[in-house]
């Protein structure tokens, strides 16, 4: 039975619309695994003698131990926002005789073959060769691998867990907020109490045992919580609400877009994942706080400027990273309408500006951090509204990742959507505009960079009808595929 489950996997695999995506796109991203193997290697080999040169009266054990809570805790949070969860159709297995231990054991067994899984082991396995290498005795350094391998295996189910179970991800947050505060205001240091526990992990080689026990644990509480909704009638079961009409007249002045713009504050307000992105952004008005008190980051105009994008972007990045995919359930409906696409694009811009015109205006209070400070998140605003905005419904027309707002989801736990291109996409809403001040600031000074970035910026607004122009011809041109690839329901 489990032969003809990896059957099925395969098969829905190489007929996914993601093994299908373009040769440019597969390079790009087997350039970036490429990338971050090669990283963790060269890491894994060179931190012990780096270490050894650095804190020469330390053992460089005992340092990386001291910051193993660091890189599990970062992990994390990673694997949070980009690992995809198992998934196979359960619905159609429900009625077939098949013994749903195995469907479910099938289900979190193959999460071991993650990528997120075998990742850090380019950094564990060099490192460990190098310790033996060094004099380390292998009856320790073997237990601990053993022990960093099932530590991986843990942040893996408990993922699924902060996923699926609101009381879980509230929980793990916190106590990362807390331990995190703590270490930050120099009350408590979380890294002496990481190398205390780790270094005991290698004095003891079968200590190794407890993150196989976590690991089995959270496996059973994955089963268990799968096991208590796997049946038919909980899946297809909705609970009827009554609909509430909202009239939102306010916005009939914007013409003929005034019905998208409904249309996405309805879904805004009805919705959870909406609402999740929304509380999100909000959460990005306070990024300065990382930055600007920071003597360390107040210096350089670099990282002013990229705490100024994220304070005013919040809403254009989180929200807008998803468009058109809020729209997927419908979407066949929109493209059958006698509307212009032009529109729909215009009323998305609309938005997005709005959001970060909003943000702008909130993030007023940071003037007491100096005009210095306060210029940055001025040209970021003008870089998001003028030329992000464009970047961001550029990157909707290669995502092409449905959203399904109807099924039962956990706040803040749905990253259903967000996959590897959303990640390309990013890099030019952050780095470009970095690039395009610092290298003028460099060459001819700070008046020269915030010229570059806000006459290129503010030409995004001024040739607004243009870029959109462009950006719906490549709507267009992939309309059909996006449409075909939002028909495909996992």
């Amino acid at each position: 039975m489990m032969k003809k489950l990896i059957a099925l996997e395969l098969k829905q695999f190489f007929r996914s619309k993601a093994f299908n995506q373009s040769l440019a796109m597969k390079i790009l991203i087997g350039f970036l695994a490429l990338y971050f193997m090669g990283s963790f290697l060269i890491l894994g080999i060179g931190i012990f003698f780096i270490l050894e040169e650095t804190f020469p009266d330390k053992d460089p054990l005992h340092l990386v131990n001291s910051y193993l809570i660091y890189w599990f805790s970062a992990e994390l949070i990673y694997r949070f926002f980009l690992q995809n969860l198992p998934v196979i159709n359960i619905k159609p297995l429900m009625i077939l005789p098949i013994k749903k231990n195995k469907i479910i054991h099938y289900l979190l067994g193959k999460t071991i073959f993650s990528v997120f899984n075998f990742l850090p082991l380019f950094f564990f396995i060099p490192f460990s060769a190098v310790l033996i290498s060094k004099g380390y005795p292998m009856m320790n350094v073997f237990p601990w691998f053993l022990a960093m391998v099932f530590f991986e295996l843990t942040l893996n189910y408990l993922n699924f867990l902060i996923n699926k179970i609101n009381a879980v991800f509230y929980l793990v947050f916190a106590l990362i907020i807390s331990v995190a505060g703590l270490q930050y205001f120099e009350i408590f240091d979380i890294s002496q109490v990481s190398e205390n526990i780790f270094n005991q992990i290698y004095a003891t080689p079968y200590a190794f045992l407890i993150p196989v026990f976590a690991a089995l644990l959270l496996y059973k509480k994955n089963f268990d919580f799968l096991k208590t909704g796997f049946y038919l009638d909980e899946k297809i079961s909705e609970k009827i609400k009554e609909a509430k009409s909202t009239e939102l007249k306010w916005l009939n002045k914007f013409g003929d877009i005034s019905v998208f713009l409904k249309n996405d504050i309805r879904m805004i307000m009805r919705n959870k994942r909406p609402k999740q992105v929304l509380f999100t952004s909000a959460m990005f008005l306070f990024y300065g706080l990382v930055f600007f008190p920071q003597e360390i980051y107040s210096e350089s105009y670099g990282w002013l400027l990229f705490a100024g994008l994220f304070v005013t972007g919040g809403f254009l990045m989180s929200f807008g990273q998803l468009v058109p995919s809020w729209d997927s359930e419908y979407y066949k409906l929109l493209m059958s309408q006698n509307i212009p696409y032009r529109k729909y694009l215009e009323s998305k811009w609309y938005l997005l500006v709005s959001g970060t015109l909003i943000a702008f205006i909130l993030s007023i209070p940071y003037l007491y951090f100096g005009w210095k400070a306060y210029l940055m998140i001025i040209l970021g605003a003008i870089y998001n509204i003028g030329l992000n905005s464009h970047i961001t419904l550029f990157g909707g027309a290669l995502h092409r990742v449905p959203v399904e707002l109807n099924v039962k989801a956990k706040a803040f736990s749905n990253t259903q959507g967000f996959n590897t291109t959303q990640m390309l996409v990013a890099l030019p809403k952050i780095g470009l505009p970095i690039i395009l001040f610092i290298i003028p600031y460099l060459i001819f000074g700070f008046k020269a960079g915030v010229l570059t970035l806000g006459i290129l910026s503010l030409s995004g607004i001024v040739f607004k009808d243009f870029f959109l122009n462009q950006i719906e011809k490549v709507y267009q041109k992939g309309k059909y595929k996006t449409i075909e690839a939002y028909a495909e329901r996992k």
